[in-house]
This record gives structure tokens, sequence and C-alpha cells, in this order.
């Protein structure tokens, strides 16, 4: 899996040999154990989450989901291959990847942006002579 942060590798690293091998569970092979199940599951998660963004007084239309859109949404505009981020998140078709795509105003500007200044220098452009 890509890392969005420089920091994210080493993070997990410290969880993986550190932390995790204290759960009685840990030797399931699940990333995220629990100390009383194989592993944390969404809804556990998810309801967590909840609980610390309405403390925090986020939207309500935040979800732990909303951490995988971000991901895609980090790599596209960081410049990742539309196939690689397809690849990275496990989807069959690009169609779904798109779905979890939310780039910001200013990328899809500046994306035109260069579409448009290609094709205008491409069309005044001499024509190559033989």
């Amino acid at each position: 899996m890509l890392t969005v942060w420089d920091w994210s590798a080493e993070i997990l690293q410290q969880w993986n040999e550190e932390v995790r091998p204290l759960f009685a569970t840990s030797g399931t092979g699940a990333l995220w154990p629990s100390e009383r199940s194989a592993r944390i599951g969404f809804s556990q998660m998810n309801t967590r989450f909840a609980a610390y963004r309405d403390a925090l007084g986020l939207d309500e239309g935040l979800d732990f989901h909303s951490f995988r859109r971000s991901y895609v949404t980090h790599l596209i505009e960081d410049g990742w291959d539309a196939r690689f981020v397809q690849e990275q998140v496990g989807h069959d078709y690009a169609s779904t990847t798109a779905i979890y795509t939310c780039v910001s105003s200013d990328f899809r500007t500046r994306t035109l942006r260069r579409a448009l200044d290609a094709t205008m220098e491409a069309a005044l452009r001499p024509a190559r002579r033989a």
C-alpha cells in the first residue's frame, strides 16, 4: 500500500512490531486485532469514529469510509496514474475508483488548463515538412 505521508510506513512498522504482538489475538494475521476477537470490525471503527466526529463538531456526512475516498483523491491529485490508484484500492473497474475521487476545483482547473495549453500549442505549431 502506497503511503501518502512519509512517516506512515514508520508508524505502521512500529505498530506491527511493538504494539500488535501485545494482543492475544495477534497470531491471526489481522493488522488491527482487538482484545476480544481476531480483528476490529468496520461497525466498531465507524461507531467510534462517529463519536469522535460528533464530539469535535464535525459534519455528520464525514464517516470512516471518508478516509478511503480521501486516500484515492490525494493519490490522484498528487499525479499518480489512475490505473495505479485503481489497483491500490482493489477496484475491478475504473468507474468505481472514479466514484471515490473527489478532487478539488483547483485541481480540475489546473488539469483543464494543462489540456487546453497543450491543445493550443499543438494547433499553433507549424506543420513539419518532409
